[in-house]
């Protein structure tokens, strides 16, 4: 009976309302396994925080909004509305977001209004066509996919931190960062920290956390990453620092997918630091370098003290420098900027083999990319356990 009583209630408050919405101006609780479905925009000037069970949102082509001076907090939730549903206070939820149809939408120019999963919340059934199209947010928690994207595109980033959050937000912008209408401000992409890195200018993402955090950024055909690198381990996630004004490397530690498809992830950052992410590669110019061949090298990496190391002739002439080692089925196995000789048969790529283990015997290709001589460097490399 109270199940019923309080479903009554709010339609006989959206009544009052002449049916344009649903207006809570005191205590609505709903407890068990009772489902409640607004039809109707939410104005939300009272308590909406002690909920058990489902509150769905559904509508056709045209969007629900909610709006009010206080935040609902919800158990489980379900978003079918075609027309998305536009948030104009955040929303919080503690158990599931059923993503269905249409997006959930906040204002993207600032990061006041967002859909917040609190603690253990999870979401299913994001798609192009049902996810968060502005500020995504988590408490309490360390990892998390953010289901974000444009109109008609899921662009997902996924947080990796080292520490739980209290609090993290992302979205996603399908702009030139040059250009951003949304934010009103410029990113120019010839600003960077090192000639040598390229930056895109189809989209960027941004991200507020202040916890050290690997990020790991999709792409899709749109996001055109033949432009930024010839090799998938050209790519690699960069920055805008908000001390420096200008990109920054973030890193590349693990690659995933083709050209068409796939994914990047940086090295450990502080996002605090940083304005907005992006794709980034290695600059046009790369391609002039001439290419040399290379003695091929043999390691032993036994602790012996005799061919522990892989030792390259002429690093010392240009420390800034790139070494990629790759194992016989091109996969990138260990990557080092500024290599100093160190490398002792153990993989720093986290996507190939436990981080810190050793490589197993057999024939490595390598490249020495020598940015001070635009030089690049070639060869095999054997390894004897």
């Amino acid at each position: 009976m109270k199940h019923r009583f309080l479903i009554g209630l709010l339609f006989f408050i959206a009544g009052l309302q002449a049916q344009d919405a649903v207006h809570n101006f005191g205590v609505i609780q709903i407890h068990n396994n009772a489902e409640v479905g607004f039809h109707l925009d939410l104005v939300n000037d009272g308590s909406f925080d002690q909920i058990t069970g489902l509150v769905g949102f559904y509508g056709n082509e045209d969007p629900l909004t909610v709006s009010g001076a206080y935040t609902p907090v919800l158990h489980d939730a379900e978003v079918d509305v075609p027309g998305g549903l536009i948030l104009q206070i955040p929303i919080d939820v503690h158990n599931n977001v059923n993503l269905v149809t249409g997006d959930i939408r906040t204002v993207k120019s600032g990061t006041a209004v967002y859909s917040n999963f609190m603690d253990d919340a999870f979401y299913i059934g994001e798609s192009s066509v049902s996810k968060i199209n502005g500020y995504g947010a988590v408490t309490n928690k360390e990892s998390f996919v953010f289901p974000v994207g444009n109109e008609d595109r899921l662009r997902p980033l996924l947080i990796e931190s080292v520490a739980v959050n209290a609090m993290a937000k992302c979205a996603y912008f399908f702009e030139d960062p040059n250009d951003s209408k949304t934010l009103n401000q410029s990113f120019q992409t010839g600003k960077k920290a090192t000639d040598y890195i390229s930056v895109s200018d189809k989209e960027f993402w941004r991200l507020e956390s202040d916890v050290p955090s690997k990020v790991t950024l999709t792409w899709d055909m749109y996001s055109d990453v033949r432009s930024l690198g010839e090799y998938l381990s050209d790519l690699k996630v960069v920055g805008w620092s908000k001390s420096e004004n200008q990109w920054v490397n973030l890193g590349n530690s693990a690659v995933e997918g083709g050209m068409a498809y796939g994914s990047v992830t940086s090295e450990v950052f502080l996002p605090s630091d940083y304005e907005i992410l992006t794709l980034g590669g290695n600059d046009d110019r790369l391609e002039t370098y001439d290419t040399i061949e290379l003695d091929n090298y043999f390691m032993t990496p036994n602790g012996d003290g005799t061919n522990d190391m892989l030792e390259l002739e002429g690093i010392s002439q240009s420390p800034n420098n790139l070494l990629e080692i790759f194992d016989r089925y091109g996969v990138l196995v260990y990557s080092k900027a500024n290599y100093q000789n160190d490398f002792t048969g153990r993989s720093n790529r986290e996507s190939v083999i436990e981080r810190g283990k050793g490589l197993a015997s057999g024939i490595y290709f390598y490249i020495l990319t020598m940015h001070d001589l635009r030089q690049k460097h070639q060869g095999y490399l054997y390894i004897s356990n």
